[in-house]
């Protein structure tokens, strides 16, 4: 233990010390709470993205394996070379319960046959089905990617969140009420050590003071 000085200032200050403690554990809980709630909320959210992102992406590729076989190869890809551009996107912030996660600000992906690129007159509908397949998918990776990145971020938070709990439930909290457990036992052996030379001091002047009132009777 901690050495403490066994004093009543002491004791004062470590009470105070735990009601500080247990008001931060209990706020942290109170914020663990808000946080899990909103990592669900989010969860719930990339959950129902992924699902969707699976069932996008096989209907890209069928699009694509399809096109493969019927279309010419040339063709094909002169399309996916044509279509092939770089992809702007803006990432700003938000917080949520204190944690920043980002926001993806982006153009829609998916593009009109015209956008594209390439030659609406050469290439088929199976060209242009591949490629707004493919777009979907894209749109979706990128949104997955902004609430994937949320979630982990709160997940984060949360375990750190944990950690700080439990380190002042199980340790902190604990030796401090040890320490003022100390205090006040240590306080209340001293009160009864004082009590006791007081009663022994006392004892003994009042001892004094008969046998000072019998020598002044037998000297009358």
């Amino acid at each position: 233990m901690e050495q403490v000085k066994p004093t009543r200032m002491e004791l004062m200050r470590k009470k105070s010390q735990i009601k500080l403690a247990e008001q931060g554990r209990d706020l942290l809980r109170e914020k663990m709470d808000a946080l899990i709630q909103e990592f669900f909320k989010i969860l719930n959210t990339v959950s129902n993205s992924r699902d969707e992102l699976e069932v996008v992406s096989k209907e890209a590729d069928l699009a694509l394996m399809i096109a493969q076989a019927v279309d010419d190869p040339v063709t094909l890809k002169s399309a996916s070379f044509a279509t092939r551009r770089s992809i702007t996107v803006d990432i700003t912030g938000k917080n949520i319960m204190g944690v920043p996660v980002p926001v993806i600000e982006k153009k829609r992906i998916s593009k009109s046959m015209l956008e594209r690129g390439y030659g609406i007159i050469s290439t088929s509908g199976r060209i242009d089905e591949t490629a707004e397949r493919f777009e979907a998918e894209l749109d979706l990776l990128i949104q997955l990617a902004e609430t994937e990145t949320a979630m982990r971020r709160l997940g984060a938070e949360i375990q750190m969140n944990r950690r700080r709990v439990n380190a002042l439930e199980q340790i902190l909290i604990p030796e401090l009420k040890s320490q003022a457990k100390y205090i006040k036992s240590a306080i209340e052996e001293r009160e009864r050590e004082d009590l006791f030379r007081l009663k022994k001091v006392k004892s003994i002047l009042e001892r004094k003071k008969k046998k000072a009132k019998e020598k002044m009777l037998e000297a009358k």
